[in-house]
């Protein structure tokens, strides 16, 4: 289910209100969402159909049994959810084993955590494999434990990934601040009761309660993001 599961009761850092900082992957993290629809595309050619590219919006940031489940269901291919599961992340696979790059501020980012000793997860949609592959790149030693989408019952929308997550490392969500690019995404951490920092990758997503909307994670440091749980706190 998870790579790391520290022992509960982690200590809030240097006695902020923020205890632990949850990270999606895909189009936050790395630069990968436009892999995933590039596979698709490809996919779906080899079986003599062509992606309309507003669906796009619709597959981003989903599970996949969601997204493949969309893509037969408007292209009516010939092919079962379980045979494109395996083709679109072997294609993936193939894809990031040339490059992933990251996205900017990234890297920064998840050192400054590090070197202050944040409490930090990685959630995902995405499956274990991928999730795998992708830390060897982002460096798992910057995650106390990671949490796939198909380690999970129910997976984004739903909150269990983020209340997965937040329990594991002995946090309130209502103390977490997660980091999405997606709808889909922003809505499974709200449901979770979390404090969100929408980096939008694809669609656009509007600012709300609880919800701070920015243009790049350049714009995300540990002050920034204590000074959101002080402010929702207050």
């Amino acid at each position: 289910m998870t790579t790391t599961i520290p022992a509960l009761g982690t200590r809030t850092a240097e006695g902020s209100a923020l205890q632990a900082v949850l990270l999606d992957m895909d189009g936050t993290l790395v630069d990968t969402e436009g892999f995933w629809w590039d596979v698709e595309v490809e996919i779906f050619a080899g079986l003599g159909h062509t992606l309309d590219d507003t669906w796009r919006h619709v597959v981003v940031g989903g599970p996949m049994s969601r997204s493949a489940g969309f893509l037969i269901e408007a292209t009516g291919a010939d092919i079962t959810l379980a045979e494109l599961s395996v083709l679109l992340n072997d294609g993936f696979e193939a894809r990031i084993g040339h490059a992933l790059p990251l996205m900017p501020g990234a890297s920064r980012l998840l050192a400054e955590l590090a070197t202050h000793s944040v409490p930090t997860a990685l959630v995902s949609a995405s499956h274990r494999r991928i999730i795998d592959r992708v830390l060897t790149s982002l460096g798992p030693q910057h995650f106390a434990l990671t949490v796939a989408g198909d380690e999970v019952e129910r997976t984004k929308p739903f909150p269990d990934p983020y209340l997965l997550a937040a329990s594991g490392l002995g946090a309130d969500p209502a103390r977490c601040a997660v980091i999405e690019d997606t709808a889909t995404g922003v809505a499974a951490a709200e449901a979770a009761g979390c404090h969100v920092v929408a980096v939008p990758s694809v669609a656009p997503i509007a600012p709300a309660a609880r919800r701070t909307v920015v243009t790049s994670l350049e714009e995300v440091d540990l002050p920034f993001l204590r000074g959101l749980m002080a402010t929702t706190s207050n």
